[in-house]
């Protein structure tokens, strides 16, 4: 499921008025999706092709359900050569709250954190 589909739908992807854009050129560039259900919102990771079809780039949306027939929605949109710059940051910070801010918090569902890296070291980023 896609950031364009509503909660309840489980197939194709749908715009807000239900209407089925699956065969639609503008919807057949996502080749990879993830939906993580997060208590009042839901998060979208999706891997999509450039328009000219030679690359890939990530969108993030958070979607928050407005009203009965509506969501909001926030997307990041995420390019390759930025992947490990995200990935080594989204770890530093979530590192910083798991031992500085919140030590006897069990945090479940977590994987394993690679060690902190050392400022200027470039090697957790480049490793993407």
């Amino acid at each position: 499921m896609t950031a364009d589909q509503n909660e309840g739908d489980t197939l194709g992807t749908y715009d807000a008025g239900g209407s089925n854009h699956t065969d639609s050129p503008k919807y057949r560039d996502e080749v990879f999706a993830r939906r993580v259900p997060a208590g009042k919102r839901t998060y979208f990771f999706d891997v999509k092709t450039t328009r000219s079809g030679d690359d890939f780039f990530i969108t993030i949306t958070e979607s928050k359900r407005v009203d009965e027939h509506r969501y909001e929605k926030h997307k990041i949109f995420l390019y390759k050569e930025d992947f490990g710059k995200f990935v080594a940051a989204m770890h530093d910070v979530v590192r910083h709250v798991k031992s500085e801010l919140l030590p006897d918090y069990e945090f479940r569902g977590l994987p394993e954190l690679p060690e902190a890296r050392v400022e200027g070291d470039q090697r957790e980023a480049d490793a993407f």
